[in-house]
């Protein structure tokens, strides 16, 4: 069923699902939502499997009309979501209508929302994953003129989050890391510098990593014997310009690694604009676990409340 017609594509809007697995071995990335916290959230208002697509839209929103009545929600940052010219709620699911139109005005708070609708977008799969990653042809950004499908399931609207329980998304963050491998490489005054500094997020940092402005004195041998990089690993060159790598990451690579962000903090940085500013704070791989814990927990909580 058609769910959308696209009347405006947007700067940047693709399908993202939590990624495809089992397919790094092979160089391919997993790719999915730089923001995985808020595609769940979003699939879980609208009565979804958690994994389900959604439309990943970066700062400039598309323009979609509804072709059937169903519910959707919109998450993650506040892109200023309209229906028909009026704001609706972020965090909530909604009902629209057939012929309506949904459309994003300024970005207001974060640069990256997630468009989640009742039943699922069904999209091409490639190897079991319908997240776009482009560089290797495996699905495109939207186009004007595509028609988005679907089976819409039957869904309330109204259902949303407490606003306590809504992410800040700040333009100054502090996110935590656990120390990165390579410290026989990396002298204690560069790591104790890095911890200890502000950076800056750079214009050229995109889905596969984002590159941050420093002032770190290096004087380390930068290369290694490439290895495999997990998502949120911290590269440090011998520039001294460290580069977290996310998503649409390189599956191995040959930079020393001075750390990795955990997990529940990724959003923070993916929802971080060109400009934006980041403190790294060590924590030990249990405080990293149990903060992925206690986010799972929060997700299943909703799960069971929203079902």
């Amino acid at each position: 069923m058609k769910l959308f017609s696209v009347e405006k594509p947007g700067l940047y809007t693709t399908y993202q699902d939590l990624g495809r697995v089992g397919f790094l071995k092979y160089g391919v990335p997993a790719s999915g939502a730089l923001d995985r916290f808020a595609l769940q959230v979003g699939n879980i208002l609208v009565g979804n499997k958690r994994d389900a697509a959604g439309l990943e839209v970066t700062m400039q929103g598309p323009e979609l009309i509804a072709e059937e009545s169903f519910v959707v929600a919109v998450t993650g940052g506040d892109l200023s979501p309209m229906v028909n010219g009026k704001r609706i709620p972020l965090w909530k699911s909604v009902h629209i209508k057939k012929g309506q139109v949904l459309e994003f005005g300024q970005p207001r708070q974060g640069v990256r929302a997630y468009l989640t609708v009742s039943g699922g977008f069904h999209s091409e799969k490639y190897m079991g994953s319908r997240s776009v990653y482009e560089p290797a042809g495996l699905g495109r950004p939207l186009q004007k003129g595509d028609k988005l499908v679907g089976k819409p399931a039957k869904q309330k609207a109204g259902t949303g989050l407490f606003f306590t329980e809504i992410p800040d998304y700040a333009r100054d963050i502090e996110v935590r890391v656990v120390k990165g491998p390579h410290h026989e490489q990396i002298s204690a005054h560069i790591v104790e510098q890095f911890f200890a500094s502000t950076h800056e997020v750079s214009p050229q940092s995109n889905r596969m990593g984002y590159r941050l402005q420093s002032d770190l004195e290096t004087n380390h041998e930068a290369n290694v014997i490439s290895d495999g990089v997990p998502v949120g690993s911290i590269q440090l060159p011998g520039n001294g310009q460290p580069i977290i790598l996310l998503a649409d990451r390189q599956t191995t690579g040959g930079y020393t690694r001075i750390g990795t962000v955990i997990g529940p903090d990724l959003p923070l940085i993916a929802q971080l604009p060109p400009g934006g500013k980041i403190r790294f704070i060590e924590v030990t791989v249990e405080e990293a676990q149990e903060a992925a814990r206690q986010t799972e927990r929060k997700l299943r909580i909703w799960e069971r409340i929203h079902r």
